[in-house]
């Protein structure tokens, strides 16, 4: 039995920030079709300076990048008084324990495994906004 998320009320403005393109495109296309903006960064640089170009309602983010690496983006947005308070999802292959405590320790707010299911996606997406 397939579950699906039915929100004809989703809003609200989502950067991802992923370095593999196929994953990004995937993830954003999920996100418009249930009717969020979605703003793509191939990388942490970019994604730093889009959040400071105009703050996101919700970031999800890869942890396995070149430099910066998602824990270091998530640590520099949790530093800054402007971006602490913006909601962090980590999306990522990376499925040990220490790597969920990693993460949570840094101040996001869930954790996603990939590969993702996208109700799954658009259910967390939806609790944190």
């Amino acid at each position: 039995m397939d579950i699906v998320i039915d929100n004809p009320a989703a809003t609200g403005d989502i950067l991802i920030v992923d370095d593999t393109p196929s994953d990004l495109k995937l993830l954003s296309d999920i996100l418009r079709e249930a009717g969020y903006t979605v703003r793509p960064a191939s990388d942490g640089e970019l994604a730093l300076r889009s959040v400071q170009a105009k703050p996101p309602d919700l970031i999800m983010l890869d942890i396995q990048m070149p430099d910066p690496d998602g824990y270091e983006v998530c640590r520099r947005l949790k530093d800054s008084e402007d971006t602490r308070d913006i909601p962090v999802i980590f999306i990522s292959v990376r499925t040990t324990a220490m790597d969920k405590v990693t993460a949570f320790g840094l101040g996001c707010v869930d954790y996603i495994s990939k590969p993702f299911d996208p109700e799954e996606v658009l259910a967390r997406v939806a609790t944190h906004l």
